[in-house]
């Protein structure tokens, strides 16, 4: 296969991150996905797992974890969704010391999965695929099942010492949950996907913790399995809590057994192992404190295991983490900020940021939602931090329509966008030296953006 022919097979399997609205709990079924990785040789029961699910942060927190373990010199496999350009982003090989040969432009999705790898990798799947769809019980697989089957024998093939998953959405159903992790991971749990997660804290807490589960890796000598959870609210602590219990699972929680503490220069943890002073990230925001800290405990947690990482290495992780599309600074003169905050809670963590992080004489915000999100509570959040605003739309069948999003700026200067290259040229057309360009709402967004001003730039 072609490269182009293996994005066009790819593409026509049914994609829920393109569907506004499905039945969630009918569409997933964790059990197709389990009876397809069955006949390939369950690739993903070889793999050292470390898995993470969450509302907010945890693509950071998988970073985090993934670039300190690279750091280590592990060969690191790395599995996020969804991309932001392209998406081989999704699957990656972080190699100790990479970046130093590795050309800046590129580090930003290092060790990414080739073209020639992928379309070679889906060439030998396909026939099972195929197969496995004809005679599948559960009907066929989906985009996201598919390209995380391909992440497993991907990694498999390469031999990744470690692979640090993040969920898709919520977790329990989730393609990736057939893995059982040497470590679990848990970031802040708030309001988002609640057509299809629940209406309450609990519920959605309900499917993120449901990769929580009482059974560790054949190959490991430890049989307990092990939880970090960052702070969470209450109801959202009792639920992991109860889980736990049930799946006899020893809890470390940021803030009770692992604590962190901003200083001048960085910040400190004290985990559960050891200290660790002088600590730095160069991701932007106090939030990423907490999933760099999450990250630590997930390290330490792997003692557990006999991987033991020194300081040295967990420095030069943190601080060395790229994450692209999170509160990134593509531009100084004027600022142009990418964030993928797309739910509430986000949003006001991404304006704290902002605030604190950045000078600017006016905010000019580009904004564009998907239709299945808080569309209300985001543009409440962030209507005074704007002072000009675009409002736009990806090209994703997804999208709310800017004409949405325009009754809840009423008093704002306004402008309406049919597009996203519409309204990157109206932004550089309007923003001025020392003002900034906030662009955000959904990841979408962002990453068509990312790639028309890095393309100009």
């Amino acid at each position: 296969m072609t490269y182009p022919e293996t994005t066009q097979y790819l593409e026509s399997f049914i994609n829920y991150e393109k569907i506004p609205a499905y039945p969630y709990k009918e569409s997933l079924k964790l059990e197709r996905i389990k009876n397809f990785l069955a006949t390939i040789d369950n690739p993903q029961d070889s793999l050292r797992c470390i898995h993470i699910a969450g509302t907010k942060g945890k693509g950071s927190t998988c970073a985090f974890a993934a670039y300190i373990l690279r750091e280590a010199g592990y060969k690191v496999g790395l599995y996020t969704s969804p991309h932001l350009s392209d998406f081989r982003e999704r699957i990656r090989i972080l190699k100790s010391h990479a970046a130093r040969r590795t050309p800046h432009a590129a580090r930003d999705f290092e060790g990414m999965i080739t073209e020639d790898e992928l379309a070679d990798l889906t060439e030998r799947l396909k026939p099972g695929i195929e197969k496995y769809n004809n005679i599948s019980g559960y009907g066929p697989l989906s985009f996201f099942e598919v390209y995380t089957s391909l992440a497993f024998e991907y990694f498999k093939e390469k031999k990744a010492d470690i692979v640090v998953l993040e969920t898709g959405l919520g977790g329990r159903l989730d393609a990736t949950n057939v893995v059982n992790p040497l470590v679990t991971a848990i970031t802040p749990i708030s309001y988002e996907h609640a057509q299809k997660l629940g209406n309450t804290l609990r519920e959605i807490a309900m499917e993120k913790a449901g990769i929580i589960k009482n059974i560790c890796p054949p190959h490991a000598a430890r049989r307990t399995p092990i939880v970090i959870s960052a702070p969470q609210e209450n109801e959202v602590a009792e639920v992991i809590r109860d889980k736990c219990q049930e799946a006899e699972a020893e809890l470390y929680q940021i803030g009770k057994d692992i604590a962190y503490q901003e200083e001048k220069s960085g910040f400190s943890v004290k985990g559960v192992c050891n200290e660790y002073p002088d600590l730095k990230i160069r991701l932007i925001g106090r939030h990423q404190l907490i999933n760099a800290t999450v990250a630590l405990g997930i390290i330490e947690a792997l003692r557990f295991y006999n991987i033991n990482v020194d300081i040295d290495s967990i420095r030069g992780g943190l601080y060395n983490t790229v994450w692209p599309g999170r509160c990134e600074v593509i531009s100084k003169n004027p600022f142009i900020v990418l964030d993928g905050a797309q739910n509430v809670a986000s949003s006001k963590i991404m304006k704290e940021a902002i605030k604190e992080n950045f000078k600017y004489r006016r905010l000019i915000l580009i904004l564009g939602v998907s239709g299945d999100k808080d569309i209300k509570g985001i543009c409440n959040e962030l209507y005074d931090l704007a002072d000009e605003i675009i409002l736009t739309k990806a090209n994703n069948p997804r999208a709310s329509e800017p004409e949405m999003l325009a009754k809840h700026f009423n008093g704002k200067a306004l402008h309406i966008t049919n597009n996203v290259p519409e309204a990157n040229a109206l932004t550089r057309s309007i923003t001025k030296k020392e003002d900034l360009a906030l662009v955000c709402g959904s990841l979408f967004v962002v990453g068509e953006s990312r790639t028309l001003f890095k393309g100009a730039g």
